[in-house]
């Protein structure tokens, strides 16, 4: 698990949610259990703007390639892990100052079942990193998301 650095403050303030950040880690608690729900090298990039828009996507590392070259004939085995293994969305969000949280609100998502609704995050920055929660995530359980704010050129 990655650890905030404990000499910056904490923040909340919406206006520090804008910009573009690189995924560090999702880690997922179910059953009593901890695990990284897309691995150890995954990538992932959310970016929220001015306007109140998102998107968001994460992909795990090490997804196979389709044998067929063509992914509207991928295998079933092929299909199964890349849907296990990624995850994306976007709509607008919505920041509630007083309870510390945002609210994606889904207009499309590779799980048809987020289409339409509102995932609420509570959410802190500290320094460069943005912490989230996701009480009911995709795959179950709840899912810690933490993102570093993009450096430029990387």
């Amino acid at each position: 698990m990655v650890n905030f650095d404990l000499t910056s403050s904490v923040s909340h303030d919406p206006k520090e949610l804008v910009g573009t950040w690189t995924l560090v880690s999702v880690v997922t608690e179910m059953d009593g259990k901890e695990f990284d729900a897309y691995g150890p090298n995954a990538k992932g990039l959310l970016v929220f703007d001015a306007d109140g828009r998102y998107s968001i996507i994460f992909i795990a590392g090490g997804l196979p390639d389709f044998a067929s070259g063509n992914r509207s004939s991928a295998t079933a085995d092929e299909s199964k892990a890349v849907v296990a293994g990624s995850l994306a969305h976007f709509g607008t969000y919505v920041v509630d100052e007083v309870d510390k949280s945002f609210t994606f609100q889904i207009d499309r998502a590779t799980f048809p079942n987020w289409d339409g609704r509102h995932n609420k995050r509570a959410f802190s920055i500290r320094g460069d990193k943005l912490h989230f929660t996701d009480p009911h995530a995709s795959g179950g359980g709840v899912a810690t998301t933490i993102f570093e704010r993009a450096k430029h050129g990387r």
